[in-house]
């Protein structure tokens, strides 16, 4: 769900959305909904479903990210350790919380420190701190996203936090095809402007306002703040990836999804997205 910040400079032939766009719109907007089905439905009927739907998507995303370094630079991730780590850093955020969080990403390292051993030193240290890394980014960043989900409230924390990485990707997309002409990190990701971030920061503060002050009754100013964040995380959680590929010298991080690349392609802004939301949502509507 990376915002699509396009810039006037990215554009393609009038007609032609997915050059527009830089990515196949009508593929990528059915493979959107189809996700966003399948998390409404679990949130809408039994709320620890949600943590299925998460397991599921780091997994795979953890995957990803592996595999994506090993053909990119050759780092070797210690996977089985990082997907079980990652596995129980989720499920024991129901419970626990961030003791049970904390609790699984040390062992996970304690266990990646030792599983790498026996391929001896050399590129030790480099597959150790890439194991940790991909834990890290992705199991524990997403762990917040469970945590969201474990008030009373928690659904409509959820969606609060879902809708403004939705609305930021909207609202950049839109405004940076119809607008940009400025890019941002020309170097980084060309597609995204200026222009395409106002967008996003318009969209995602009124929704922040809508969802904070409507859903979990708080004040709107709170709102606007929380949108704001949202549309911040987002935007550096697509650009920290992009400059990730980059480095790799790859397109995307895998092919699973027609009009968006993998798994993980979608979570970039997702996963940062999560830790500030937890982190505003507890402070500002205290469960």
């Amino acid at each position: 769900m990376g915002a699509q910040q396009v810039s006037g400079g990215e554009r393609g032939a009038p007609g032609k959305s997915a050059s527009r766009a830089g990515r196949d719109l009508p593929a990528a907007i059915a493979v959107g909904v189809g996700l966003g089905a399948v998390i409404l439905v679990a949130l809408l009927t039994v709320r620890e479903l949600f943590i299925g739907v998460v397991a599921v998507a780091v997994a795979i995303s953890t995957y990803e990210l592996a595999s994506a370094l090993k053909r990119g630079a050759g780092i070797r991730v210690a996977l089985v350790p990082v997907l079980v780590g990652g596995q129980a850093a989720l499920w024991l955020a129901w419970p626990l919380g961030r003791a049970g969080v904390l609790g699984a990403f040390v062992v996970t390292m304690l266990v990646c420190l030792l599983w790498r051993l026996r391929d001896g030193a050399d590129g030790y240290l480099r597959d150790v701190t890439a194991s940790v890394f991909t834990v890290a980014y992705v199991a524990v960043f997403a762990s917040f996203a469970v945590m969201l989900v474990v008030p009373e409230d928690g659904v409509f924390r959820v969606l609060a936090f879902l809708i403004g990485v939705v609305l930021s990707d909207t609202g950049g997309y839109v405004a940076g095809v119809l607008l940009g002409k400025h890019p941002m990190a020309p170097t980084i990701s060309p597609k995204k402007s200026w222009e395409g971030f106002a967008g996003s920061m318009v969209a995602g503060m009124v929704g922040g306002a809508l969802t904070v002050g409507v859903l979990l009754d708080g004040q709107w100013w709170q709102g606007v703040l929380f949108g704001a964040a949202i549309v911040v995380t987002a935007t550096a959680g697509d650009l920290v990836e992009s400059l990730i590929k980059r480095d790799l010298g790859i397109k995307d991080m895998g092919t699973l999804l027609p009009g968006h690349g993998g798994l993980m392609d979608r979570m970039d802004s997702l996963l940062p997205s999560a830790v500030v939301s937890w982190l505003l949502l507890h402070l500002f509507v205290p469960a």
